[in-house]
């Protein structure tokens, strides 16, 4: 089989399409050959190296594919030779009170494909049924493998840890990422108002087309203000936060009383000031969150299948020009997913 992976930690020029032993099919799995893989920052942080987390040299990127499945373990029930199926990212322990309480993603052994353990962007890929998901037939390839890891995180952010409702107001800060976008969508079939910040009129223009009720220019250095001009000096319910540094201030200044700013991410950088005084006196929450459970991944499928969330594709590129995807996806400021097609 073909495969892109890393042998050292750099730039994009690490990356390497290389041939590789085809998987051997275990009694506990199914062989997918894989159709469609998604790019996502996270696998540009873990090309880079993070810090504290340990990764076996060469690594395989990865979180996000589409494919079909060719084979099936003997101890495997519910998945068939044909099944068209979509990535399930994360892994985790199954036996765990929180596992067995269904919130696999509160697990203390969770981890991510692509991340914690060998990736997807490989021909064929040897999966766990808990891996697995049904793909939406009104989806392309490249659609079905650009959902499941920015959708899942904007669902659990929105839904379970934000607990934004019907009514309520939430600015979505980098609205035109893979993230953004999908927060766009599931906060209107929420049935909330939608302020996007994006950085060009391009990107506020898709904003716009995907449901936002009102855009702003992220580059603005009082943001806040326009909020709180578009709410009427009341400022926003939640904070859809994953940019991190260059963003925050704006983020928390933007909330109202009570408010939640809720955060996945710091691509602009880690750190950030919070007054204390202002988080404690407008009793403001502050709320991390990561991917999401079992049932969240179902959650998202279903809506998917109905039409109500649908990925943007910016551009599809073959897997033997990983490398140069890579190097797009940083530097050329897309407009929805990158996708590598594996067909």
């Amino acid at each position: 089989m073909q495969a892109l992976q890393y042998h050292e930690f750099g730039s994009s020029d690490v990356l390497r399409y290389e041939s590789l032993p085809d998987p051997i099919l275990t009694p506990d799995t199914v062989l997918v050959r894989m159709k469609a893989a998604a790019l996502n920052f996270l696998d540009i942080w873990v090309r880079r190296g993070i810090p504290g987390l340990p990764i076996s040299l060469p690594h395989i990127p990865g979180s996000d594919g589409a494919g079909v499945i060719e084979a099936v373990g003997s101890e495997v029930t519910g998945w068939q030779i044909g099944d068209e199926i979509v990535i399930q990212p994360g892994t985790f322990c199954g036996h765990c009170p929180a596992c067995r309480n269904g919130k696999q993603d509160l697990c203390r052994k969770y981890g991510i494909l692509g991340e914690t353990e060998p990736g997807i962007m490989q021909t064929y890929k040897l999966l766990k049924p808990v891996n697995l998901g049904h793909k939406p037939k009104n989806l392309t390839w490249a659609e079905g493998a650009a959902l499941p890891l920015v959708y899942l995180t904007a669902w659990n952010m929105l839904v379970n840890r934000a607990r934004l409702s019907a009514g309520e107001t939430v600015l979505i800060q980098g609205a035109s990422s893979g993230v953004g976008m999908a927060a766009i969508q599931i906060a209107k079939h929420l049935g909330a108002n939608v302020i996007a910040a994006a950085r060009t009129e391009s990107k506020r223009s898709l904003a716009r087309k995907l449901g936002a009720d009102h855009v702003l220019d992220s580059n603005d250095p009082m943001l806040y203000r326009a909020v709180k001009t578009l709410t009427v000096g009341n400022g926003v319910d939640v904070v859809f936060e994953h940019v991190g540094q260059a963003t925050w201030t704006n983020s928390m200044r933007s909330l109202a009383f009570a408010g939640r700013l809720v955060t996945c991410g710091a691509t602009t950088g880690p750190q950030a000031d919070i007054e204390i005084r202002h988080l404690f006196s407008k009793r403001l929450s502050i709320l991390g969150s990561t991917m999401g459970s079992l049932a969240d991944f179902q959650a998202v499928l279903d809506l998917a299948s109905k039409g109500v969330l649908k990925p943007v594709i910016d551009r599809v590129f073959p897997l033997a020009e990983g490398s140069a995807a890579h190097h797009y996806l940083e530097t050329a400021h897309e407009f929805g997913k990158v996708v590598l097609s594996l067909e």
